[in-house]
């Protein structure tokens, strides 16, 4: 099953942040995302082995964070409304603790109004690629910062940084947080 988009445009024009926070609320069974253009995804759950490697990512992201206190660790549950436009969920996502503390209670608390500096997506079985990559596009453009897109189908791995080409490494990799998350490695098998 792979995400399904919906085109709400013969309903309303675009849903506004508050709308699409109570949307979401309103049906917290369905995992949603809205792109910059304002489609609505309704995304499908993961199999094991990819719910394996997301935990796995998110654990040694959390690991590295604890030991150096720099910044927020997110998961995949989390939304993170983008300055540029959309609603995105990112597999795992870091945010530097400065920009993360200038949030208000009230954002921290609903979909924080910011893009993460890291985001790590891994390409699930029900992922096409293409799509991955614009949201990939979508954070760059929002002031993503370090961007990680793990594709296990065709075995490699994609690094995104702001104002460069995209750098592809064949699996196994050990990728780098660079200045982003000084001192994060990350074995890819």
């Amino acid at each position: 099953m792979t995400a399904i988009q919906l085109n709400l445009a013969p309903l309303i024009q675009h849903l506004t942040a508050e709308q699409f926070y109570e949307l979401c609320m309103a049906n917290k069974d369905v995992v949603m995302e809205r792109s910059a253009t304002g489609e609505l995804i309704i995304m499908p759950p993961v199999g094991g082995e990819s719910g394996e490697r997301e935990a796995n990512y998110i654990t040694d992201l959390n690991i590295w964070n604890r030991q150096t206190q720099l910044g927020k660790v997110f998961s995949s549950s989390t939304v993170f409304r983008l300055p540029q436009g959309g609603d995105r969920s990112p597999d795992a996502a870091w945010v530097s603790l400065e920009r993360w503390q200038a949030l208000t209670p009230e954002q921290r608390r609903k979909f924080p109004p910011l893009c993460p500096d890291f985001v790590l997506e891994l390409r699930s079985e029900s992922d096409r690629l293409k799509p991955l990559q614009n949201k990939m596009q979508e954070y760059l453009t929002s002031g993503l910062q370090l961007g990680w897109l793990i594709d296990p189908q065709n075995q490699k791995v994609e690094i995104y940084r702001p104002h460069q080409e995209v750098e592809i490494f064949a699996l196994p990799a050990t990728v780098s947080g660079e200045d982003v998350l000084p001192g994060f490695r990350l074995e890819i098998e």
